[in-house]
């Protein structure tokens, strides 16, 4: 009896350790943006408007994430000009834009026709056949999960009203 408790409390500190580093493996939507590569304009426009600490949080969060080829959509000049540091307020209001408090997944997205952001005002939400728009934005990739929030890419920049 006595190695039948052994056994079953070494299956749980195993199992234990297992799940606390499943946990820790899974980074924060900032270090997720990082890793993969292809959000190296929204993670700099997320370190000029000081934004950084904000999404490093605990949350949760729901980021519309647009790519780099998304800001390259953008009229020449425009990155570079809210980049600066005059222009911040503005940076901050178009990033807060993308992000919603909670986190929602894919299989509430489509479910929903609008989503208030943390910038104040709502993202019109779409779907046509199957296929989801953001302020007619396409979300092109779905529910890649954060330790603080769920990331949607989305191949455009929206802007507020």
């Amino acid at each position: 009896m006595k190695s039948f408790v052994a056994s079953v409390l070494s299956l749980v500190v195993v199992l234990g350790a297992s799940v606390l580093a499943v946990a820790e493996d899974q980074k924060d939507i900032v270090d997720t943006a990082v890793g993969a590569g292809s959000f190296k304009t929204l993670v700099a426009a997320v370190q000029a408007a000081d934004l950084v600490e904000t999404l490093k949080g605990k949350g949760p969060f729901t980021v519309f994430a647009p790519t780099d080829e998304a800001f390259a959509k953008l009229p020449q000049g425009t990155v570079e000009s809210l980049l600066k540091p005059e222009n911040k307020q503005k940076l901050v209001a178009i990033l807060t834009y993308h992000v919603v408090p909670g986190k929602v997944l894919a299989k509430d997205v489509v479910k929903l026709t609008e989503a208030k952001t943390v910038q104040g005002s709502a993202v019109k939400i779409a779907v046509n056949e199957g296929k989801v728009s953001v302020d007619g934005a396409n979300v092109v990739n779905t529910d890649i999960e954060t330790s603080n929030g769920v990331i949607h890419v989305i191949d455009a920049v929206i802007l507020p009203k």
